[in-house]
């Protein structure tokens, strides 16, 4: 939203003051979607890293209205032991290491029913959601 609403400025199809208009109101829906975030992490009992892979789930197809928060937010809780389980400190690097994960997640994601349909992009996101709140699990070797 942020990068359409700039370059909407530099092609001056809006002015100024609507940029700032159009900032106000991001934040605005930032620090709601922080508020709902925090509400459904308050109501499931879970953490915010539980949170970042529920967002990761949530994000493919009506998988949120087939499957509920509720067993999304167990998977998603299931998915953050199993990958602070198997982060090392390069992992990122080490393709086994990488496929081991992904065949983690694509075993936790079945185990719970996860649509088989939804199931190649949701590893893809979680992997990737992986990648940015796991740099700081890896522990010394």
């Amino acid at each position: 939203m942020l990068e359409r609403t700039f370059a909407r400025y530099q092609n001056r199809s809006i002015a100024a003051a609507q940029v700032i208009l159009e900032l106000i109101d991001m934040a605005k829906q930032m620090r709601d979607t922080r508020s709902a975030r925090s509400g459904l992490g308050s109501a499931l009992g879970r953490t915010e890293d539980d949170l970042a892979f529920y967002d990761a789930l949530v994000d493919h197809g009506n998988v949120k209205e087939i499957m509920g928060d509720t067993v999304l937010a167990a998977i998603a809780h299931d998915l953050v032991e199993a990958i602070r389980a198997s982060v090392t400190i390069d992992w990122t690097q080490k393709e086994a290491v990488r496929a081991d994960m992904r065949r983690k997640v694509k075993r936790l994601l079945k185990k719970h029913g996860y649509p088989p349909d939804g199931q190649e992009g949701a590893i893809k996101t979680v992997i990737e959601q992986a990648e940015r709140v796991c740099r700081d699990w890896a522990g010394p070797a």
